[in-house]
Parts: structure tokens; C-alpha cells; sequence
């Protein structure tokens, strides 16, 4: 597994581009990233995770106008995006009937619109990535199976799994260890705040109630 820098960006989009596996960092943890349209490339974080295939994983946008091609947005969808991407918010979103489903992510799917380090190297791929905390997904996890806070941590799991994940971005220790915050947003309807995470729920709610607001990020 190689090793690079939050300078070598581009390398790792070759990499998911080839279709391997990267292990990126947020200001969670480290997720797994893929290319989503990829079935080999999903396949590969799911197997890595020994992840139920019926437990989709998230799929990550470049824009909040991705979204908007994609999926059927609701009123509170739309606020929500406007104000808290991109960030660590999660929305569940229905595809368009015309849109094309990714299998991996479900449908509804959950959709985030990452921010730093995660956020540039979906720009830089160009099209949509799926992704997975770098952890062993329950119920195979045991006690001792935590997400990766550091490169070194995604190291040992690479070494423990053997899931030839081809490169980490190193950017250092991941200071949250928290899920992201979902907010179910279903066509035509109230969103409800679904998980509570990194996001904190009156922040859901001021983006709700208070549009127009500067984002903050």
C-alpha cells in the first residue's frame, strides 16, 4: 500500500480511476473510496469491510448541483445542501426515476458533498465516489475493531484484512471519530433528522427555519 501526501491527490484519483481502492481522510476518520460506477471497485470495499452487501455504502458528490441532477430534492433537501455542504451532513435522498442507480449505494441512497481533503480529491475523479469507514463493518466487528483514526491505523487494517487497498492519503490524525449527521429527505415531505452526528442537530434545524444564512466553512 503506498503512502502520499495530501500534495499527491492526483495520484490517488489515477489510482480510483484504474479502480483500486484509496483510504482518505476526514475530520472523522478514514473512509474507503471507490469509484462508485465501478460494481469490481464497490465490491472490493465491501469484501475489505466484510460488509453485508444489502448495507450500502455512501455516495460522494463534488457539488450540490450533482445532486440536483441526480435525485429528487425536496424543499428541505435543497436548504439543507445550500447551507451545510459541503460538510459532514449525509442526506438520504430518492433517485430521479430517469437517473441511472448505483447498486452499491441503494436507493434511497445517502449522499454527502465532502468538504478538505476528501471533498478536492472528488473533484479531481470526476464523477461520483462511493465510500465506507475504514473499519470492519458490524456484525463481523469485534470489541477491538475500531475505525481508523491515523495512516498508520489503515496500515494495520490493510495488514490485518489483506484487502489491497492501494494507497492511504496521510493527513494525519482524524480528531472527530464521529459518524456524519443523516437527515432523511424524502420527495415531497418534511426531512427528519435521522442520526445525529458531527453535525449538530440545531444546525439542522437553523438551515431548516433560518435560509439564506452565510455557511460557515
Amino acid at each position: 500500500m503506498d503512502v502520499l501526501t495530501p500534495e499527491q491527490l492526483p495520484a490517488a484519483a489515477r489510482l480510483l480511476a484504474a479502480g483500486q481502492v484509496v483510504a482518505v481522510p476526514t475530520p472523522r476518520w478514514y473512509m474507503l473510496c471507490a469509484r462508485a460506477a465501478d460494481p469490481g471497485a464497490t465490491d472490493a470495499v465491501f469484501r475489505a469491510k466484510q460488509r453485508p452487501t444489502d448495507k450500502p455504502l455512501l455516495l460522494l458528490l463534488d457539488a450540490p448541483a450533482t445532486a440536483g441532477a441526480l435525485f429528487d430534492l425536496s424543499v428541505d433537501a435543497r436548504l439543507l445542501a445550500g447551507a451545510l455542504w459541503p460538510g459532514d451532513l449525509a442526506l438520504r435522498l430518492p433517485w430521479k426515476p430517469d437517473a441511472q442507480a448505483v447498486a452499491a449505494v441503494g436507493s434511497p441512497a445517502l449522499v454527502g458533498c465532502p468538504d478538505g481533503i476528501l471533498g478536492r480529491l472528488v473533484a479531481l475523479a470526476g464523477e461520483p465516489l462511493a465510500a465506507a469507514v475504514c473499519s470492519i463493518s458490524t456484525p463481523a466487528a469485534g470489541e477491538r475493531d475500531h475505525p481508523a483514526l491515523t495512516a498508520a491505523q489503515v496500515a494495520a487494517f490493510e495488514q490485518a484484512t489483506q484487502s489491497g487497498i492501494a494507497a492511504v492519503v496521510d493527513g494525519g490524525i482524524c480528531p472527530h471519530g464521529r459518524h456524519m449527521t443523516i437527515v432523511d429527505c424524502p420527495a415531497g415531505a418534511p426531512a427528519r433528522l435521522e442520526r445525529e452526528g458531527t453535525v449538530h442537530a440545531r444546525a439542522v434545524e437553523a438551515a431548516l427555519t433560518e435560509p439564506g444564512g452565510p455557511h460557515v466553512g
